[in-house]
């Protein structure tokens, strides 16, 4: 394959071969009127060298190279190595199947012989083609040579011992695109292809099943064999394939026409054997869906058993002594058990629904048999509707059971913060009942203390009416007597009209102002008399309370607090009174 670089037919020839447009080193078409369509090699599939399991990986550094480069002598110059502390010199992709490398940075008085003399101890070289510009392009035999020449990149090299510029240069060793590299790649790949898929071949054909042994021909002795073989349970297959095959060949003529008729009478009376055989099978067949609905309703009931364990151990007395990986254990077995539980009533309600379709059919073929079979249709439609109903049941169990689940899962995680808002609703509650319950009180002695006032005011006018009787009957008496109860009424009346009746009275209003004064938010009867009882135990609450009641000018009663926490309390008003009057 060594072709040379400088031949423009070899090059256009490979590339042609490729479907690819061939082009020259410089980048213009070496064939202008090239037609991709026409130009791949007939029976061979365009490769793209890109395409997925065909990459190739660059290979590490050979072991023959020494790892710490060195000093390299030739005959025409020396190779100094580049400092171990830079980074390693770039390079591009590696092309696949590349052989040639791109050789940049030579000295301007640098030659072919001395690029040979530097490049041959990386391996042979097949090709090199210089430029004017100080770099090259050379060809090795072997892939792996390529990688020893990559080893040079980064080298200082200097012709004999000038220090002129033009004999130094620094080289700079990368991978080069070449079509011979790529032709002779792709034809290495379509042998490996042509390789595997001969082996493919090789073993399709000796998994490939043996053909069937040839068919004999037609003859009394054969078919006589046939015949008795068609009387053969075992054997009938391979008869009348034979038989068959006969018939096509057209051995069938006036001489050999009975034996054939009775050969296809023999496979008529198989008929009635298949027939029979059928019977059996079907009804083995029903006696197998009897026993599997059997077994599939057992197994209904245990999981309707095991669901119902998984909700009475979902309810609130049993729920909340489980923990939280408990409760989302049992969970997940309940959502699973009630999946398996509809599928496998689904499939049950399935056979239920064939069987009733395949009774319909069988009233429909046999109408007389109609009236033997309602009965019976009609239980089936009974019991079809049950099982129905109980499916869509379970169905609505599932779907509450799902639901409740997505509530505790969507509570769980603001159970904490609704706990307080709760706690705060339920005090606020009380509060409300408490005084909704105080209300009532209050207006119910509010209608009673108006009952009250309405007889003290009826009590009060009837009075009045008495005293000016009373007044006009002794209008006649003298006027000594007149002057003298003129004089004594007054003080009758404003003994009479004043709320305080005795002195011991008058003591105990002082003292309880003086009490009430000194606490101005008030203080509740049972205090003030706790107070007065010290200083004479005979005082009873009732009879401060109506002394204090009397005083209205002098004593007012207030309510403070909220629901059970009510409590009445007395203040001192006497200095408001006291303006009022």
């Amino acid at each position: 394959m060594g072709l040379p670089m400088s031949d423009p037919s070899a090059w256009s020839t490979a590339m042609n071969n490729l479907g690819m447009a061939p082009m020259g080193m410089t980048g213009q078409p070496l064939l202008p009127d090239f037609d991709p369509a026409l130009g791949m090699m007939t029976g061979i599939p365009p490769i793209n060298p890109m395409m997925p399991g065909l990459g190739i990986v660059p290979p590490p550094i050979p072991p023959d190279m020494p790892a710490a480069k060195e000093i390299i002598h030739c005959k025409s110059c020396t190779l100094f190595p580049p400092n171990p502390h830079l980074p390693p010199p770039a390079t591009r992709e590696r092309p696949p199947g590349c052989k040639t490398v791109f050789v940049g940075g030579l000295p301007e008085n640098g030659t072919e012989q001395i690029i040979m003399e530097v490049f041959e101890q990386c391996g042979e070289v097949i090709a090199i083609r210089k430029s004017k510009k100080n770099f090259c392009h050379i060809r090795f035999a072997e892939e792996f040579m390529v990688d020893k020449a990559l080893y040079l990149s980064g080298y200082r090299i200097r012709l004999g011992s000038s220090t002129d510029k033009k004999d130094t240069g620094r080289l700079h060793v990368d991978f080069a695109q070449a079509r011979d590299d790529l032709y002779e790649w792709e034809c290495k790949q379509r042998m490996l292809a042509r390789e595997e898929r001969h082996r493919r071949r090789l073993e399709e054909e000796r998994f490939r099943p043996p053909s069937p042994p040839p068919v004999v021909h037609y003859s009394d002795h054969e078919c006589s064999v046939i015949a008795e073989k068609l009387k053969d349970d075992t054997k009938f297959l391979e008869a009348i394939q034979t038989l068959l095959t006969w018939i096509e060949r057209g051995e069938v003529n006036r001489r050999t026409a009975n034996n054939f008729y009775s050969m296809i009478q023999s496979a008529n009376s198989h008929i009635r054997r298949l027939v029979n055989e059928k019977a059996a099978h079907e009804k083995e067949m029903e006696e197998a869906k009897e026993k599997f609905k059997l077994a599939l309703s057992g197994i209904l009931v245990q999981f309707e058993q095991i669901v119902a364990v998984y909700h009475s151990a979902s309810k609130q007395k049993a729920w909340d002594h489980f923990t939280k990986a408990q409760r989302k254990n049992i969970s997940v077995w309940c959502k699973q058990a009630e999946e398996i539980r509809n599928i496998h009533n689904d499939e049950l309600m399935g056979i239920r629904r064939e069987e009733e379709m395949e009774m319909s059919d069988e009233e429909i073929e046999d109408p007389s048999e109609m009236k033997e079979t309602e009965e019976s249709a009609l239980v089936s439609q009974v019991e079809a509707l049950k099982e129905e109903n109980d499916s869509l049941r379970w169905q609505l169990d599932a779907y509450r059971n799902e639901v409740e689940l997505l509530k505790q899962e969507q509570g769980k995680a603001s159970r904490d913060e609704d706990t307080t808002k709760e706690q705060q609703m339920k005090l606020l509650q009380q509060a409300l009942q408490g005084m909704q319950k105080h209300l009532l009180k209050v207006q119910e002695e509010y209608k009673k203390r108006e009952a009250e006032l309405e007889k003290v005011r009826e009590d009060k006018l009837k009075i009045e009416a008495l005293l000016e009787n009373l007044k006009e009957q002794e209008s006649g008496t003298s006027r000594v007597c007149a002057c003298s109860q003129e004089k004594e009424g007054p003080v009758e009346k404003t003994s009479s009209s004043s709320p305080v009746k005795s002195e011991r009275e008058v003591l105990l209003v002082g003292i309880i102002s003086t009490f009430l004064h000194v606490h101005p938010f008030g203080a509740s009867i049972e205090y003030i008399c706790s107070y007065l009882q010290r200083l004479d135990s005979k005082i009873c609450t009732a009879e401060v309370e109506v002394l204090m009641t009397r005083l209205q000018n002098t004593f007012r009663q207030e309510l403070s607090g909220v629901g059970a926490s009510l409590e009445k309390r007395w203040k001192f008003c006497g200095f408001d009174g006291l303006k009022m009057t």
